[in-house]
């Protein structure tokens, strides 16, 4: 069991640089494509006439064109016939950039032809994909940069949150004008007085009470004395700032509402308020506390303590939550080492986040592994070869909002940091998106969806970062894409643990589909194991055919089994129940499925 959980902010809680300075350095533009901008006013050149039916030039470019001819000779201008369009109307070109009164003059004589049902300007639209106004939004690289960043701007056009609400489970909140309308109320979970610093254990105002250490060894062996973090509002920013109000940053899904609840307080907080605060957050029973009016649909987590395994009172409020439909979004830690030994990112049903830095590749602090999921932008207040607790690029971190006071709460502002917090963060905000999207997805469906629309690192990742850097604009075109994908895909991402000497399996059912499955069946596994030699894995038909997909190898020593493989099933009927079944057949490893899919 897990006595406490830390901040996973930055590699800070080593190296002493959890913020940056106050003063970073100019960050590079903004693409010029993504500038704000009001709309042109841009000049007509042309305009769209549609004749009334049964008019010769209804159907006739011959026609439309000598009635064009005949229109110029009324009206003085150059207007020529250009072409009929798929509506069937007529597009006339007015020979140039036309002035207003032209234009005027032009439509006039169109609409005074009894043989004219409409005539309409042929005006100009623009991409509305466009860098939000807030004034610190140039240096949000983490948004909009292509090599290191999550392609947000370009998913906005489509979904920006509205209707989610995300339950921040952190140091609580610090009032913020920046975030203020997005906020909906929460709850302080922290049960201890002492802990809590607002004079009484928990309570329903999830108001930051700072969370600084006046001493070396405060709170145990090996920590020291600091500041207050305001560790929950810097990710709540990421998650849903406001946006396009002209000031400080923009949210990845700024229509979204932030729940903050309060867990983490002096010297960190509990597993067993950790617990209850994921229960309630996701609309379950507390004991003592009143329901939660405004359920979350996703929950992050930016927290985590070693442990070699999930400790049961997390995985119990894991299992809940994810069956509220929740989806629960956790940072893999920030010790440059593997994330397996740190919780909750190594608990089942979450989504563990790695960090990567502003080339894409691995932040040096970032937790890697077989159980991280996927990547996302954590910055990094300095390179790895600097000296530790020195600040020397805050550009390359991630800004957000916060608050200046050293212990307790004094006026807003902004900074940057860096951490698998940081990163946690963008999964979240991009499940928001996502759950906005398509209110009727799973949280396995928008793990997957999230996982299998990542793209690679462009830089490097020792030690295994999930599927890539998430990639937000194709995670929302993929769930929004109206028809079906080639081979109609199913897919399960609930994870099923494999333990030594044990058969397991996972079930998808395939409904939709008439006749027989193919000859070309693509079974997709991703299994992550520390031996995956140990493994047999079998497809089981819904009439209970087994179907050999690989076998064990007790030279097999590499890590996960992450292909697709191709099977005759052309003699089973498409409809039913399949089963992945998985065997361990020998001691000392264990993994767990993943996901895995069907592709017909």
């Amino acid at each position: 069991m897990v006595a406490s959980a830390a901040i996973l902010g930055a590699a800070a809680m080593t190296s002493g640089a959890f913020a940056a300075t106050p003063v970073a350095a100019t960050p590079k533009p903004v693409p010029a494509s993504q500038t704000m901008r009001a709309l042109p006013n841009a000049p007509v050149e042309k305009v769209i006439v549609t004749y009334k039916s049964r008019t010769p030039e209804a159907g006739s470019n011959t026609a439309a064109k000598s009635d064009t001819a005949e229109k110029a000779a009324k009206t003085g201008e150059k207007l020529s016939f250009e072409r009929r369009l798929a509506g069937g109307g007529a597009l006339v070109n007015l020979g140039g950039k036309a002035t207003k009164q032209d234009v005027t003059e032009v439509m006039n004589a169109f609409r005074a032809d009894p043989a004219v049902a409409s005539v309409e300007p042929d005006i100009r639209a623009y991409a509305m994909a466009v860098t939000p106004n807030d004034t610190d939004y140039a240096k949000q690289w983490d948004l909009f940069e292509p090599t290191g960043g999550m392609n947000v701007p370009a998913a906005w056009d489509r979904t920006t949150g509205s209707g989610v609400t995300v339950a921040v489970i952190d140091t609580g909140y610090a009032a913020h004008s920046d975030l203020a309308t997005n906020i909906v109320s929460g709850y302080d979970f922290i049960s201890t007085s002492a802990d809590a610093r607002d004079g009484n254990g928990r309570d329903a105002d999830p108001k930051d009470e700072g969370d600084w250490n006046a001493t070396d060894g405060e709170c145990g062996t090996g920590s020291t004395a600091s500041n207050s973090s305001w560790h929950g509002t810097h990710v709540a920013g990421t998650i849903a700032a406001v946006t396009n109000n002209t000031k400080g940053i923009a949210g990845i899904a700024y229509n979204a509402k932030i729940q903050p609840v309060r867990v983490l307080g002096k010297c960190g907080g509990s597993s067993s308020d950790i617990a209850d605060a994921i229960t309630w957050a996701s609309g379950g029973t507390v004991p003592g506390i009143p329901a939660n009016p405004n359920p979350a649909k996703v929950i992050n987590m930016s927290l985590g303590g070693a442990s070699s395994t999930c400790p049961s009172v997390y995985q119990t409020a894991i299992n809940g939550a994810v069956s509220r439909g929740t989806t629960v979004v956790v940072a893999a830690g920030n010790s440059n080492a593997n994330a397996s030994g740190f919780t909750p990112a190594n608990c089942t049903g979450v989504i563990t986040v790695a960090s990567t830095n502003r080339a894409g590749s691995r932040s040096y602090y970032s937790n890697y592994g077989t159980i991280v999921d996927v990547a996302a932008p954590g910055g990094e207040t300095r390179n790895a070869t600097d000296t530790p607790g020195t600040v020397t690029t805050p550009e390359n971190a991630i800004y957000s909002t916060l608050n200046s006071g050293l212990t307790t709460q004094s006026t807003e502002t902004y900074k940057p940091y860096q951490g698998t917090s940081m990163a946690a963060p963008h999964i979240a905000g991009l499940a928001a998106l996502l759950k906005s999207a398509k209110s009727t997805l799973t949280p396995a469906e928008i793990e997957s969806t999230i996982k299998n629309t990542a793209r690679p690192l462009p830089g490097t990742c020792t030690g295994g970062c999930g599927t890539g850097i998430a990639d937000s604009a194709k995670a929302v075109d993929a769930v929004l894409n109206t028809t079906p994908p080639a081979g109609n895909v199913f897919t399960n991402a609930t994870d099923v643990a494999i333990p030594d000497n044990t058969t397991v399996s996972s079930s998808i059912a395939v409904t939709g589909r008439t006749g027989n499955a193919p000859a070309t069946l693509k079974v997709g596994v991703d299994i992550k194991h520390t031996w995956r030699g140990d493994l047999v894995i079998d497809l089981v038909a819904p009439d209970g055919t087994v179907r050999n997909l690989k076998t064990s190898s007790s030279s097999d020593s590499a890590d996960n089994v992450q292909t697709t493989y191709t099977v005759d099933a052309s003699s089973e009927v498409a409809n039913g129940t399949w089963k992945l079944q998985v065997r361990d057949v020998a001691s000392g490893d264990t993994g767990y499925i993943d996901s895995w899919s069907l592709t017909f």
